[in-house]
């Protein structure tokens, strides 16, 4: 199986590479691997969908008293 580094699937994917090191610590790819403190990325894993809340409806609103 071959691997590709944070570096070349950030490109691949158009993702941050702080971003694509969460992913991975989150265990949301499949079949990626720790070796020391580099991730090793499958070169045919599928981008996971973004979970980040974009509704803003977790914002509280400020309510007078």
């Amino acid at each position: 199986m071959e691997y590709l580094t944070i570096q070349e699937m950030s490109q691949k994917w158009n993702l941050s590479e702080r971003r694509l090191q969460a992913i991975c610590a989150s265990g949301r790819i499949e079949g990626v691997k720790k070796f020391g403190s580099c991730w090793a990325i499958p070169i045919d894993a599928k981008k996971p969908d973004d979970q980040r809340v974009k509704s803003r409806k977790y914002i509280k609103k400020k309510t007078k008293k």
